[in-house]
């Protein structure tokens, strides 16, 4: 089904694969002597050589043609810009609202933001999507994305790869970056090739051959950072719509992004879109190498399902359906590791009704499940048939207007409804916890992208708990034809299409949509609800540092969605303190009193004050620090104190820059992990002037010990590969850190002790005249 190479290979004429580890090939072939100019043969060289500024293409200064934001993360972005200098937007930049689109939620300030990121359109020359019009990659999809561009979005799902553009989710502090003609630096990314032959059975849908390939990568980390690179001929055998539905669910391999060779299917998705101009013909040249191979063979995958808690936990239906016991029990016995509460039952097995699996719930929704031809198919195999007027409930969100007109016009919305399936607008509820929340217990299937702990909405802190699987739309809508009991597509004899006309509409974007790119109105007012609150004040890094160890999570993975909850929680997410409240509430609820606790301490510090008449363990711990060779003149007025959170690899999941934000603005000062499980997470600290600290050591300090590192300053302008750090407990012990490379300008970052802090210490007239 697939296989993955355990080193390089190379790719001939875009139909051969030569194995790196078939020398007797390679060197039949002379391949070895072209290794390096081979590495030039993938799309992805092309496209990033052409959106380099630098002279050197090890280490590269990416300018993006658009970018993209939701409103989570707007407001945040364009307050930090606007601090910084900013003038315009320099580039295309759409603000959708599919996110916070329930405005009862925190009363007026779900619309308070819409009406901000309103009124920055106008004033700095963007394109606004109001609530329900289209979600952010649906839209991005149908007017922005083309072949050989690349996009940068403020949201992890951001990708185009389908449509050959090259996007990449990001944190919001790197869009701010391009929004002060700044660049996306990163060194060369290794390039993996995906590469797909022949094509799905009659009722596997993309989020099936997703699934299988996230099954096989996600814990080995095999694409982690990289570039998945499409190629093969089984591409022509997918429409792009059923392209676009796998590309989504790359993001949670955790690469950095995708791309895939074009074709005419692409060129008429285009032209369909009134685009046509924005095809080209994107394919790897005669030899290219790539940094590893992934095989696929799309007849043989079958439907699959990923159970709680992530997208990685990967079984065909068929398979679980004959296994059933033994699966659950082991999913039970994982989620009461994981959450380790008494008070929460955990109850899969008890869906087990005569031999077979009851599901509670189904949703189609979003980027990944919303699409055209997604629904058609499920409502095929719906037709006809009644959802029940029981405890299940299906509802299906299409991802755009334009989708929604096309269904209405086809029949098929009418079919679903008539079959009790609720059709709601576009929106991201679903997929992070404000919108159909299950009931406690209940057994949701989900065709959206994740199944994160509370990803869903639920509270495991306050005994709430359900369970999410991942599925295809068409096995979601079969699991509702046949009672409610789960059921793969494949066991349903459908006629479904290879393909569905589908006429794009783009009237209600033309009466909806604010487009006022370049054409900004300086003498416009930005519009500010009673929650958008500006960023509190942050300090440059001192010379030395003494971290109050605040939380220690020993999962083997924390989520961005553990470090910040989504859900109702993001209401507050224009106010920085506001939100800050909820950092960790979901796993560890005595974090935010221990940082605001040493927090006090540090801000009586910076007015002038001597800290340790505040904090008696404060006092205790700086004579053991006068006690270390070389420290016995240290004065506690010159030490930064602040606070650190340990875990294993943090940062799997959003791009929402919150999860580093909320640490920061409360006094986070560091992250200690073994890794960082996205670049986007770590970037995101860096972003936020806190340092990533690294260690190859188990962890020998516990929640409320010091850590104490020396000269911090001047070993962010050296290799930073050995850091000598000493926790401060019962006794003094020597630890060695270390911080993996960092761009000069991310140093200097740090040094400063924030992005904003460091865009108002640079040259700002060069910033504005860049603007001008």
């Amino acid at each position: 089904m697939i296989s993955v190479y355990k080193k390089g290979a190379y790719l001939l004429k875009g139909m051969e694969i030569v194995s790196e580890e078939d020398t007797e090939k390679v060197n039949s072939l002379k391949l070895n002597l072209k290794k390096y100019e081979a590495k030039k043969g993938t799309i992805t060289y092309s496209i990033l050589s052409n959106h380099n500024i630098s002279d050197n293409m090890d280490r590269l200064k990416i300018k993006f043609d658009a970018m993209a934001s939701h409103d989570i993360t707007f407001v945040g972005i364009i307050q930090t810009a606007k601090a910084s200098g900013m003038r315009k937007f320099p580039i295309p930049y759409v603000l959708t609202n599919c996110h916070n689109s329930l405005c009862a939620v925190g009363g007026t300030i779900n619309e308070d933001d819409h009406m901000f990121g309103l009124s920055a359109a106008k004033k700095y020359g963007g394109i606004y999507v109001p609530p329900h019009i289209s979600v952010i990659h649906q839209y991005m999809r149908e007017m922005m994305a083309g072949c050989g561009k690349m996009i940068l979005g403020s949201d992890s799902h951001t990708r185009y790869g389908a449509l050959g553009t090259m996007a990449i989710g990001e944190g919001g502090g790197e869009l701010v970056k391009q929004l002060l003609c700044s660049t996306y630096d990163i060194s060369y990314p290794e390039v993996v090739g995906v590469y797909l032959t022949g094509k799905p059975q009659k009722g596997v849908g993309p989020q099936d051959i997703a699934l299988a390939i996230i099954g096989k990568v996600f814990k080995s980390g095999y694409v982690k950072n990289k570039v998945m690179e499409f190629v093969g001929p089984g591409i022509s055998n997918l429409s792009v719509d059923f392209r676009n539905g796998i590309d989504v669910m790359t993001t949670e391999t955790t690469c950095l992004t995708s791309i895939w060779r074009t074709d005419e299917e692409v060129r008429m998705y285009l032209k369909v879109h009134n685009r046509e101009e924005d095809y080209a013909e994107l394919n790897p040249d005669e030899v290219a190498y790539y940094d590893g191979m992934i095989y696929v063979d799309l007849s043989i995958i079958k439907p699959m399902i990923a159970l709680p808690f992530h997208p990685s936990n990967v079984y065909e239906i068929d398979y679980l359906n004959n296994n059933l016991k033994t699966v659950l029990k082991e999913i039970e016995e994982e989620a009461n590791k994981l959450f380790d509460n008494q008070e929460i039952e955990f109850n899969l097995k008890d869906k087990i009704v005569d031999g077979k699996l009851r599901v509670d719930q189904g949703i189609i929704a979003g980027c990944a499940g919303g699409t055209y031809s997604n629904i058609m198919e499920a409502s095929k195999i719906i037709k006809n048939k009644s959802c029940g007027n029981g405890e299940f409930s299906l509802s299906i969100y299409p991802s755009s207007q334009p989708i929604m007109s096309e269904l209405i016009k086809s029949g098929a919305a009418i079919e679903l409804i008539n079959s009790g399936v609720i059709i709601k607008t576009a929106f991201c509820g679903p997929c992070f916890g404000a919108g159909d929340t299950p009931a406690n217990g209940s057994f949701s299937i989900r065709h959206t992208t994740r199944n994160f702990p509370n990803r869903e909405g639920s509270k495991p802190g306050n005994n709430q708990l359900s369970y999410v699987a991942l599925m295809d739309a068409r096995s979601i809508a079969s699991t509702a034809a046949n009672g409610r009991i789960l059921t793969p597509a494949t066991d349903f004899d459908i006629d479904y299409l290879d393909n569905y006309s589908y006429e794009f509409n783009q009237i209600s974007y033309l009466n909806r949509v604010y487009d006022g790119y370049s054409k900004p109105n300086k003498e416009a007012k930005l519009v500010y609800g009673p929650n958008i609150k500006d960023w509190p004040k942050m300090s440059k890094l001192t010379d030395n540092i003494l971290l109050k160890v605040c939380s220690k999570i020993m999962d083997e993975v924390t989520t961005t969605d553990e470090l910040i909850p989504s859900g109702e929680t993001s209401a507050f997410r224009s106010n920085p303190l506001g939100l800050a409240e909820f950092t960790l509430s979901r796993r560890d609820e005595r974090y935010v009193p221990r940082a605001k606790e040493i927090y006090e301490v540090e801000k009586y510090r910076i007015n002038g004050g001597n800290p340790i008449e505040k904090d008696f363990d404060l006092a205790e711990a700086y004579k053991k620090i006068k006690s270390i060779d070389n420290f016995s003149n240290i004065n506690i007025e010159d030490i930064e104190i602040g606070s650190v959170i340990y875990c294993n690899k943090p940062g799997d999941g959003s791009a929402r820059e919150q999860a580093a934000s909320c640490q920061r603005v409360i006094g986070g000062l560091a992250n200690i992990c073994k890794e960082y499980a996205t670049k986007r997470y770590r970037s995101n600290v860096i972003n936020w002037g806190m340092i990533p600290f690294q260690t190859n050591e188990e962890p020998e300090f516990n929640i409320g010990d010091y850590i104490f590192v020396p000269n911090i300053r001047q070993l962010l302008d050296k290799d930073m590969e050995n850091i000598k750090a000493y926790v401060i407990g019962n006794e003094v012990k020597e630890i060695n850190l270390y911080i993996s490379n960092m761009t000069y300008e991310e140093r200097e970052i740090i040094k400063a002790g924030s992005l904003i802090n460091y865009n108002r210490s640079r040259n700002l007239d060069t910033v504005k005249a860049q603007h001008i």
